[in-house]
């Protein structure tokens, strides 16, 4: 079987990473997923999933809703209160936010998702959220960018206006995910199924 194209994956995967005006840090976001899908040994970056109870949704569409919500919720930021949040960090941030899942998740697919994850990498062992930050440094992200990644509670004690927008629109994602799929808040489903959250 021939290997995939990850790069060509992830470009026409997530569209809204042509809307990142710095053509280095859009191709630093193609080269962590194109890492974290090599190293995780998935077939199509589809076929990641949302969570691991819920496959359903591919973790594609959560990236780039979660993506969609911030920069909504950054103009609304900028036009009513005059902040001036770093639309290309947001962008870059949300994008990367569950990259890590390309390594977390491996063990909740069937067999025919997968080719050969290395055992470096894959497994539950890092919660996706710091195994993303470590993607987003290898690459050579912005500092800015990649403390803008992790996004469970407590893992950056000082959060930036744009980490506080990949969060909070990870929260919306995750709400109208959960909701959708199961019936249940995000808070439920954390609680009821003891997983780090998306």
């Amino acid at each position: 079987m021939a290997e995939p194209d990850y790069d060509a994956q992830v470009r026409s995967a997530l569209p809204e990473l042509a809307d990142i005006d710095d053509p280095a840090l859009r191709d630093r976001v193609v080269e962590a997923w194109t890492l974290g899908l090599e190293r995780g040994g998935w077939r199509d970056v589809h076929d990641v999933p949302y969570a691991w109870n819920i496959q359903e949704v591919s973790n594609v569409e959560h990236v780039r809703g979660v993506t969609r919500i911030a920069v909504a919720s950054a103009a609304e930021q900028r036009e009513f209160h005059g902040a001036d949040p770093d639309l290309d960090v947001i962008r870059a941030a949300c994008l990367l936010h569950d990259v890590g899942k390309c390594y977390e998740y491996v063990d909740h697919v069937d067999d025919e998702t997968l080719g050969e994850p290395d055992p470096t990498y894959a497994g539950e062992e890092i919660p996706h959220s710091l195994s993303g930050y470590a993607l987003a440094h290898e690459v050579g992200c912005p500092l800015a960018v990649q403390r803008a990644i992790p996004h469970f509670l407590g893992e950056v004690p000082d959060r930036t206006l744009e980490a506080e927008l990949v969060k909070s629109a990870n929260a919306a994602s995750s709400n109208a995910i959960t909701q959708s799929a199961m019936g249940i808040t995000l808070e439920e489903w954390v609680r009821t199924y003891s997983q780090t959250t998306d």
